[in-house]
């Protein structure tokens, strides 16, 4: 059975749970730190067959990323030279961390809202931040910002489209993405300009 296939028969079978929302915040923990696959896959088909619980359900897999998140920080913080290099290693280049890790140094907090809505894996951006000491309420407040943006936005995609919301995000994920990034990145630039 191919992923998708599966994936709509877990989001079924979640759907119908009376563990609905702890399933969220785990999977969201799980994608934001090991399992590299998009929740949307499921969020998207389980808020439309549960809108009467659609915002709960952006709140809960928010706070998944989140403790995920800070489980990455940590292992940055106090484990990356025990197992940085094979998280690295798994999820992108060490080219690409070194890159990501100078630009923790230097614009921490844009950086991480940025990665958070990316298309690129949060996990770096969790264990270069832990790795270089980065503000953990800093990160925190980076990580809560940009990861409600994606899982509340999904949550209004769905509630002013209804069913037609998962082909609606397929065609224009790609320029939403492009948009909230464009939009980080001008806000970061002015800030720096200003600061």
């Amino acid at each position: 059975m191919g992923i998708q296939k599966r994936l709509k028969t877990s989001t079924r079978k979640l759907v119908e749970s009376d563990n609905m929302l702890s399933g969220i915040t785990v999977a969201s923990l799980l994608e934001s730190t090991i399992v590299p696959i998009p929740l949307e896959a499921v969020l998207v088909p389980l808020m439309q067959a549960r809108r009467d619980k659609l915002w709960l359900i952006a709140l809960m897999a928010t706070l998944g990323c989140l403790v995920g998140a800070i489980i990455g920080y940590g292992i940055g913080y106090f484990l990356f030279d025990l197992v940085g290099d094979w998280v690295i290693n798994t999820l992108s280049s060490q080219s690409q961390f070194d890159q990501v890790k100078q630009q923790m140094q230097n614009q921490g907090f844009w950086f991480v809202m940025t990665l958070g809505v990316a298309p690129i894996p949060f996990q770096i951006a969790m264990l270069a931040a832990g790795a270089t000491k980065f503000s953990l309420v800093m990160f925190v407040v980076a990580t809560v910002i940009a990861r409600s943006l994606r899982y509340f936005g999904l949550a209004l995609a769905v509630y002013v489209a209804g069913n037609k919301a998962e082909r609606l995000i397929k065609r224009y994920k790609g320029w939403a993405i492009a948009g909230i990034t464009a939009l980080i990145l001008l806000i970061w630039y002015l800030t720096t300009l200003l600061g």
